[in-house]
């Protein structure tokens, strides 16, 4: 004879576990028990408030399986609580997929000037760069920059694209970059004297970066104008922590990044 347990339900058929919701402030639920339906409002170990439509609190016990999400019993936790989820976006701002690995790399690079643009271009574009198999190397300066990209040699299946900083129509730099004339090199800059400039002052808690005069080192100008150690590789190592994201950098970098990863990985 089968044996049932005391609900009726067959020993082998066990019941579907019932899913855990983060408590987020606004998320609407209703307590089977006495039928209040209302928002998060506050979430406290061991308690949720809940608003109705008239305004109306009541505090409830995270009990498992002691509300209704859309009809259908759920568990509310406490939402830092709840499983991390992963980022939908990398720092760069493109979509992200989980679990990719990095992809062999080009024979096409990009060059940047220095290791501070290295680091800034690794920190925000770099899970873009290793799904597409992109390398970034730094030059130390542009002066010489049609000789290396001579020597670079590139193709159509090796592509090079040159980060240039402080480049503006009339400049030196503007001069070396019209040099590059190859088909399968691109040179791109952004406006700025340096790649510090590229970050917005807002991540920084100032209201604008210093005007510096000329004949005076810059990087050390900064830092004296801000008040900070006469240290610039300290104060890099303080710019770059406060770098998040894409939503920190200024867009004029941003557009010539994308268009040499578009360049260098262009079928």
């Amino acid at each position: 004879m089968r044996q049932y347990s005391p609900d009726l339900t067959p020993p082998w058929k066990k019941p579907k576990p019932v899913p855990e919701v983060p408590a987020e402030p606004g998320l609407v639920v209703e307590d089977p028990a006495t039928g209040f339906c209302g928002a998060v409002v506050g979430c406290e170990a061991g308690t949720v408030t809940l608003e109705d439509r008239h305004g109306k609190h009541r505090v409830f016990p995270l009990a498992p399986a002691a509300f209704l999400l859309e009809g259908r019993p759920v568990t509310l936790v406490r939402a830092a609580a709840a499983a991390p989820k992963r980022p939908s976006r990398t720092a760069s701002g493109s979509v992200a997929v989980p679990g990719a690995r990095a992809r062999v790399a080009r024979a096409g690079r990009i060059y940047v000037e220095g290791r501070h643009d290295a680091e800034l271009v690794e920190k925000v574009w770099g899970d873009d760069l290793r799904i597409e198999g992109v390398v970034v190397e730094y030059l130390e300066g542009v002066d010489d920059l049609p000789a290396v990209v001579e020597e670079f040699a590139p193709g159509p299946d090796a592509r090079l694209g040159v980060l240039v900083d402080h480049l503006v129509p009339g400049s030196k730099e503007w001069r070396i970059a019209e040099a590059v004339t190859s088909d399968h090199a691109l040179a791109v800059g952004h406006p700025y004297i340096d790649i510090w400039q590229a970050v917005k002052p807002a991540a920084l808690g100032i209201e604008a970066w210093p005007v510096i005069p000329r004949g005076q080192d810059w990087k050390t100008g900064v830092c004296r104008a801000l008040g900070w150690p006469d240290n610039t590789g300290a104060a890099w190592r303080h710019i770059l922590s406060r770098v998040r994201d894409w939503k920190d950098l200024e867009p004029e970098l941003l557009g010539r990044v994308e268009e040499l990863i578009d360049f260098v990985t262009a079928p």
